[in-house]
């Protein structure tokens, strides 16, 4: 049986990714890519559905914060193979740690941003009722009074 990889251009990738032509490019110069990106005919470059998959793992570790000289060290320690996978390893928990650090951060961020939107709404709440249903509502400009202990902006 004949081995069938589908040859996919660099528009149908793109596409797939949701990265740009530019980005695949980049990639692609920037040595990102385990395996030499093939030429079909007139030089078109031409993917396999390897190179799509590697490009997932590629962008997940972008858009955690993976530094570009990282992932690519990353890469160059796929493309040699066997034997450093300890290296791969503490590339991959030292990135974990910058993640994990990150996420704390954010946790912090949104824990804030909670306790605020819960707050407005409090203030929302209190002003839509007093106002009472015969008499119009105040108008709901400004911030939280900065003598109210807990809810200033």
């Amino acid at each position: 049986m004949a081995d069938v990889t589908a040859s996919l251009s660099i528009g149908q990738v793109a596409e797939r990714t949701g990265l740009s032509v530019h980005a695949l490019r980049f990639y692609e110069q920037q040595g990102v890519f385990v395996s030499p990106i093939r030429r079909g005919a007139g030089g078109r470059r031409s993917y396999s559905q390897d190179d799509v998959d590697w490009l997932t793992v590629c962008i997940i570790l972008r858009a955690s914060g993976m530094p570009l000289p990282a992932l690519r060290r990353y890469a160059d320690l796929v493309r040699e193979g066997a034997g450093n996978e300890e290296e791969r390893l503490a590339l991959l928990q030292e990135h974990h740690g910058r993640v994990t650090t990150q996420l704390g951060r954010l946790t912090q961020c949104l824990d804030l941003i909670t306790f605020k939107v819960g707050v407005y709404e409090d203030l929302i709440d209190q002003k839509r009722h007093a106002a009472g249903p015969d008499r119009p509502r105040p108008s709901i400009g400004g911030d939280v009074p900065a003598s109210r202990p807990g809810t200033s902006a």
